[in-house]
C-alpha cells in the first residue's frame, strides 16, 4: 500500500530503525531517534544501491515521488543517480567558491602588491562600496551585463564618471582573470563598451611659458603675500616642478641637504621606485629659510588639522592641502586660464625642451613613465648627474628672468600696485634670518 501524508506525519520513532515502502524502490526511513528521511533502493549495473533523497518534512511525499521518477530516468540513460547527485553537490560547492567577490579578492591579492598604496585602497574601496553589494555573492558565470551595468550606473548617477569608468575597467580585469584561471567563461564587462557616459575631453593645464611672463610670475611668487610657509611653497614650485600633492605633503625626513636631494618614496609617487629631485642652490636657500620655521615638525608645509583628520594622523599633524597652493595662485591674481599649479610642470617641460635638453632627462625629472614598453625595458638609468646639471641650469635661468622682470618693473614710470600682506607674513619675514640647519 502506498504511503499517505497523514501516515508519514504521524509515524514516530520507537528506538529501532523503521522502513515503510511507497513503491518503485522509494521508502520512508525512520531512525532510532525518530528523524525521517526518504531513500531509494535501486539496481545499477547489476548491483544493489541506495540513494538518500533527503529529509522529511523538508522534502514532502510528493517531492520524494518526483525525485524517484527523475532517478529512474537517469537509470534509463545508464546514469547512476548517486553519482549524479554527488557531481551536482560538487558543482554547487565549486560554484559557491567561484563568486565574483571571491575571485575579485584573489585577483586583488595577486596583483596589488606592486601597486601604490593609493591605488590599492582606491580599487578595494570601489569594489567594496559599489560592486560587491550588487554582484559579489553571485557565481561569476551567472553575472549578466545588465546587472553589472546597474551597479556601475549607480556610481555614474552621482556624477563620478571617472570612478565609474575605473570600476568597469577593474571588473573587466576580474572577469579576464577568472577566464585565465579556468573559472570564468567570458568577460561580461567587454559587452558594456560605450554604455557609460564618455569621459570629458582632456583639457590642457594653463601655463605661462614666454620668458617675460615667467619673470613676472616669479616676481609675484616672491612678493610678501600670505603666510611664510605658503610663500616658500610657491617659490619652490617652479624649482622642483613636482605635482601639487607631492609638494604639499613633503616631509623633512625625505630631504638630504648634504646630497642636495629630495627623495620622494615610491608609494607617494605611484612609481616602482623612489623619485629623486636634485635641489639647486636656489631651492636649498628656500628650504633653509623654511627649516627655521617648520623644521621641528614632520611636514614642510603643515596644515590646520580638523577633528576628523586628527583621528587618522599620529599626533594630529597633517600636511597642507594641495588645493591651498592653487588658491594661493588665485589670490596672487592668476586666473585658471592664465596659470595652474600643474602649469609649473608644463612651463619647465616646454622651456627645457625648447632649449635642447635631452627628452629623457626631462621626462625622468617629471616622473613620467615611458609609454613605449620596449624602450622602457632597456631604459633603467635615472640620469641623475645630467638631471642635477639641468636643474641647476633651470634655476639659474629662472633667476635671470626674475631679475630682469624686477628691473623692468622698477624702471617703469608707473609703479606696480602693492600686493596685500596676509596675516602671519610679518612673523615669517622675521624668522627668515634664523640660522640654517
Amino acid at each position: 500500500m502506498k504511503l499517505t501524508d497523514t501516515f508519514v506525519k504521524r509515524k514516530q520513532g520507537n528506538e529501532k530503525p523503521q522502513k515503510y515502502a511507497d513503491g518503485g524502490g522509494l521508502f520512508l526511513y525512520i531512525s532510532p531517534k525518530g528523524t525521517k528521511s526518504w531513500r531509494l533502493a535501486y539496481r545499477y549495473l547489476g548491483k544493489h544501491k541506495l540513494l538518500v533523497i533527503g529529509p522529511y518534512p523538508a522534502i514532502s511525499l510528493k517531492e520524494a515521488r518526483e525525485r524517484r521518477e527523475l532517478a529512474k530516468k537517469l537509470l534509463v540513460d545508464n546514469i547512476d543517480p548517486s553519482t549524479a547527485k554527488q557531481e551536482a553537490k560538487t558543482a554547487a560547492a565549486i560554484a559557491a567558491k567561484n563568486t565574483f567577490e571571491t575571485i575579485a579578492r584573489e585577483w586583488f591579492e595577486k596583483y596589488s602588491g606592486k601597486w601604490a598604496e593609493t591605488t590599492r585602497s582606491g580599487v578595494l574601496r570601489r569594489m567594496e562600496r559599489y560592486i560587491f553589494p550588487a554582484i559579489g555573492k553571485k557565481n561569476i558565470n551567472l553575472v549578466s551585463a545588465p546587472e553589472l551595468l546597474t551597479a556601475i550606473r549607480k556610481i555614474e548617477s552621482k556624477g563620478s564618471h571617472n570612478v565609474a569608468h575605473k570600476a568597469l575597467n577593474e571588473c573587466g580585469r576580474v572577469f579576464r582573470y577568472a577566464v585565465a584561471t579556468g573559472r570564468g567563461e567570458r568577460d561580461v564587462a567587454h559587452d558594456l563598451r560605450g554604455a557609460l557616459t564618455p569621459m570629458p575631453t582632456v583639457q590642457h593645464y594653463a601655463a605661462i611659458t614666454d620668458p617675460k611672463g615667467i619673470g613676472k610670475l616669479l616676481c609675484a611668487l616672491d612678493s610678501n603675500y600670505g603666510m611664510f610657509h605658503m610663500r616658500c611653497a610657491l617659490r619652490l614650485a617652479p624649482l622642483v616642478f613636482v605635482r601639487s600633492k607631492e609638494l604639499a605633503s613633503a616631509e623633512w625626513a625625505h630631504f638630504d641637504f648634504e646630497a642636495a636631494e629630495w627623495r620622494i618614496p615610491a608609494e607617494i609617487m605611484k612609481m616602482r621606485g623612489m623619485h629623486i629631485v636634485p635641489l639647486s642652490r636656489q631651492a636649498l636657500e628656500i628650504l633653509h629659510e623654511l627649516y627655521a620655521v617648520t623644521g621641528t615638525g614632520r611636514y614642510l608645509f603643515p596644515g590646520r588639522p580638523r577633528k576628523s583628520r586628527l583621528m587618522a594622523v599620529m599626533g594630529g599633524e597633517v600636511p597642507m592641502h594641495s588645493k591651498s597652493l592653487v588658491l594661493a595662485l588665485r589670490c596672487l591674481g592668476f586666473t585658471q586660464d592664465e596659470m595652474t599649479f600643474h602649469g609649473f610642470r608644463s612651463m619647465a617641460s616646454t622651456t627645457l625642451n625648447a632649449k635642447g635638453y635631452n627628452r629623457d632627462w626631462i621626462e625622468k625629472q617629471l616622473a613620467h613613465s615611458e609609454r613605449n614598453r620596449a624602450r622602457a625595458a632597456y631604459n633603467h638609468t635615472d640620469y641623475l648627474p645630467e638631471r642635477r646639471r639641468m636643474m641647476q641650469d633651470w634655476a639659474d635661468y629662472l633667476s635671470e628672468l626674475k631679475e630682469k622682470a624686477r628691473k623692468e618693473a622698477t624702471s617703469s614710470p608707473i609703479a606696480p600696485a602693492a600686493l596685500p600682506v596676509a596675516a602671519g607674513s610679518v612673523k615669517g619675514e622675521a624668522l627668515r634670518a634664523a640660522p640654517r640647519p
